[in-house]
């Protein structure tokens, strides 16, 4: 049995103490790097009188100067990657003890008019994105909403085989999270892929070795100059000039595509490592393989494409060097040069750049699916069937809720069958029908769900559980209850659904919503439809006495010693103990 808790307290303290070691080497690091610069200068200062010594001190001196400079920075890299490890563990840590309210709520990807996403607290405060969500980027993050909000019933096992086997690769997962989380992007990849496809080319074919032509003019005329073969050596300055006026030629242009190149500089590195890390795991589930395929498609692999254009970004970005950008473009043509290269990657992969983005964001989202398997080692995931049983879970509770406090039921309800569930105020009817939507939610998904065995024959959910009234549309809350109700009617004619409906048609007098209420699950029972109706209506339990398919459900209420008491239990036939007028009393009200 995988055990969390163990292994996110192990690899916080292993990653702590990698993370001081590395601050204690960069420390030694700066330490040599002072004392070369110091000995470098005494040096050179010692020998000045006989400057070939002088001369190559110095040079031995930059050469070890940059070597430790170069080693420190790759320390610092590493020390950033491990502190990136670090706040990881002590995230899960904070979460697995319930404490997850301060991450992102993802209200953005909430829509009132979708199937589900509104009614059982898929997202906002306290809800089941913000637990489950780890992604680092945003295109990630819009993957998993969308993945959570699907209704997807296609390759569920593909999903399942998935996530699974990201579950049990924590140290990859954590891996590529703080990779991801080190990428600082300006520029969303939808803009960045739009404007690949749309850059036209301002640099000709014929181009390509007019840089290094004059490069190695430039390099004559240094050796004819050097050797006194030149006699007018302040040609040099001329020919400086003649390159300043080539590179000028194209100067607006090459500024336009610096400026675009500057926001994606980041992104292209940081997804060349993230790339690099799919294309050096071995995976085993069918869908994983696929998506690793997908990048590996290329006589090279996509890491080292993304790299070489990496490369040729930042060689670009070294013409904001002002000295730098005079005489490599007087002398080398550096803009042209580099510009050329990028315009040529550009031509060759800018319709591919799309689907390894995608990859990269595919796994960032599904690294959040295989982490939360992870984290509930006891969670199962449903033996996939497709027969007249829709659901068929024992010990089937809300993920959400803590373990000692959850209380679970067993629920078995099949195909074209029908539940009416009554109960007192707070006995836990909403509850389980969150619960049961939340299980087919992410039964969907491929994720394991909150019970000791469940059997599920895929099928699409569309709830009806919370309704308001709008100012902007001059709708009544009625009106509103009425639209979602001729939307699910509607719906459920083109497919079958599982139906999740909490205390319909509130806005209207009791006498009227006991005979609407009744007219609308005889409706939907005779199109045949599967699903669960919460109510405190008990006159609507009569249906089952008419109807084979509906079976009628409750939860109690008990007073004892004169205090109210909940099993939260799920058991078959009528409610009978409300509620409303003991607490009434109780508080004091009435």
């Amino acid at each position: 049995m995988k055990n969390p808790s163990k292994y996110y307290n192990e690899h916080l303290k292993k990653y702590t103490e990698k993370v001081q070691k590395l601050t204690n080497k960069m420390v030694l690091f700066s330490i040599y790097r002072i004392a070369i610069f110091v000995l470098t200068v005494w040096g050179v200062y010692m020998m000045f009188s006989q400057w070939q010594v002088a001369l190559g001190i110095a040079i031995i001196g930059m050469v070890l100067f940059a070597f430790l400079l170069s080693k420190y920075t790759d320390l610092k890299t590493q020390k950033t990657l491990h502190e990136a490890l670090v706040s990881i563990n002590e995230e899960e840590i904070k979460i697995n003890s319930g404490n997850f309210h301060h991450r992102e709520e993802g209200l953005e990807f909430q829509e009132p008019n979708h199937s589900y996403s509104l009614d059982i607290d898929l997202f906002g405060r306290g809800s089941f994105y913000q637990f489950i969500n780890r992604t680092t980027l945003n295109e990630g993050s819009l993957r998993l909403a969308n993945a959570l909000k699907a209704n997807d019933i296609s390759n569920i096992e593909l999903r399942q085989q998935a996530i699974n086997e990201l579950s049990n690769k924590v140290k990859w997962r954590q891996l590529y999270s703080a990779t991801a989380s080190l990428v600082h992007v300006e520029t969303p990849e939808k803009q960045i892929i739009q404007w690949l496809k749309n850059h036209k080319s301002f640099l000709p074919k014929s181009i390509k070795w007019l840089p290094m032509v004059f490069t190695l003019v430039t390099l004559l005329i240094v050796v004819f100059i050097a050797f006194k073969g030149m006699p007018n050596p302040e040609f040099i300055g001329y020919w400086l000039l003649i390159g300043l006026g080539i590179t000028g030629n194209y100067l607006k242009k090459i500024n336009v595509l610096a400026a675009n190149t500057d926001k994606v500089r980041d992104t292209f590195r940081q997804y060349g490592l993230l790339l690099d890390l799919i294309e050096n795991e071995t995976f085993s589930s069918e869908l994983l393989k696929q998506k690793q395929k997908k990048i590996q498609s290329e006589n090279k692999k996509a890491s080292v494409i993304f790299k070489e254009f990496s490369k040729a970004l930042d060689a670009l970005d070294n013409r904001n060097n002002f000295i730098g950008a005079i005489f490599g473009n007087g002398y080398f043509l550096t803009d042209i040069k580099n510009s050329f290269e990028i315009e040529q990657w550009i031509k060759q992969y800018a319709n591919k750049v799309n689907h390894w983005f995608e990859v990269v964001t595919f796994f960032d989202a599904y690294n959040s699916l295989g982490n939360y398997a992870f984290n509930h080692p006891n969670f199962v995931f449903p033996i996939i069937k497709n027969n007249r049983v829709v659901i068929k879970a024992e010990q089937l509770g809300h993920p959400l809720l803590k373990k000692e406090k959850r209380i679970n039921s067993d629920l078995i309800i099949g195909n074209e069958q029908f539940f009416i569930v009554t109960g007192a105020n707070m006995a836990g009817k909403s509850t389980f029908l969150r619960t049961v939507s939340l299980h087919i939610v992410m039964a969907n998904v491929g994720l394991p769900v909150c019970a000791t065995s469940s059997e599920y024959s895929p099928v699409k959910l569309i709830t009806s559980m919370r309704t308001s009234d709008s100012l902007t549309d001059n709708s009544s809350y009625f009106f509103s209850e009425l639209t979602r109700l001729k939307y699910i009617v509607d719906t459920i004619h083109k497919e079958p659904y599982f139906i999740v409906l909490d205390e319909i048609l509130k806005g209207t007098n009791s006498t009227d919503k006991a005979i609407g209420s009744r007219k609308f699950v005889e409706k939907l029972v005779a199109l045949k439809a599967t699903g669960i109706i919460a109510t405190h209506d008990l006159s609507l339990c009569e249906i089952e006495q008419e109807l084979d398919v509906i079976e009628n459900y409750y939860f109690d209420a008990e007073i004892v010693n004169d205090e109210l008491y909940f099993d939260y239990k799920l058991k078959q036939g009528i409610c009978k103990n409300m509620n409303a007028s003991f607490l009434l009393k109780k508080m004091d009200i009435v």
